[in-house]
């Protein structure tokens, strides 16, 4: 069976933002499938809609199904994660959170409270992730490096920084991550 990879962008992203064309090319390169969806209404997020949208273009997950995330986008995978029975082969977090450092907006702020106060079933996303990786940046301006720690310990994922990559989101400063490429593939050994 075919290793299908899904990449879901994050909170005002969108699928031909700073690495991910790339990432997508070189995955293709190797003979996956990649999958790049739109996420619904990206710069105003709800789980419901970005779960809803994992579960449709995914369809039937299976151990050959992987994933890779960006900063609400792996909040969103985790939350799929949480809602199947069947082993997924691994996920890979690139700026991932628990907590978030920085609102510009009150608008923000609402946006972001049901994704930071809605539990997270740890235990049932480890049961179904077999491999997890999370790469962090160390000059992020919205995820402070504490969630390194907290991935290593609700999740048991290895985890790794980059160095003055942001929030990975610049499309002039990151359009190429190699990290994430070594770590989606390291998922797969």
């Amino acid at each position: 069976m075919q290793k299908r990879v899904f990449l879901i962008h994050g909170w005002g992203g969108a699928p031909e933002n700073a690495w991910f064309p790339w990432l997508k090319n070189k995955l293709e390169e190797r003979g996956f499938l990649v999958s790049v969806p739109l996420m619904p209404h990206a710069d105003k997020p709800t789980i419901s809609d970005w779960v809803s949208k994992i579960e449709g273009v995914v369809g039937e997950s299976d151990s050959e199904t992987y994933f890779i995330g960006h900063s609400i986008g792996c909040q969103a995978i985790l939350r799929y994660v949480e809602t199947i029975d069947r082993e997924v082969g691994g996920v890979v977090c690139v700026a991932g959170f628990f907590k978030l450092l920085n609102f510009e907006t009150e608008e923000e702020k609402l946006i972001a409270k049901p994704w930071l106060e809605t539990p997270i079933n740890f235990e049932k996303v480890k049961s179904v992730v077999k491999k997890m990786v999370a790469i962090f940046s160390d000059n992020d301006p919205d995820v402070d490096l504490g969630n390194k720690e907290l991935f290593e310990s609700y999740l048991g994922a290895k985890t790794l920084v980059e160095h003055n990559k942001g929030h990975f989101s610049d499309d002039a400063l990151v359009k190429e991550l190699p990290v994430a490429l070594c770590a989606i593939l390291e998922t797969m050994e």
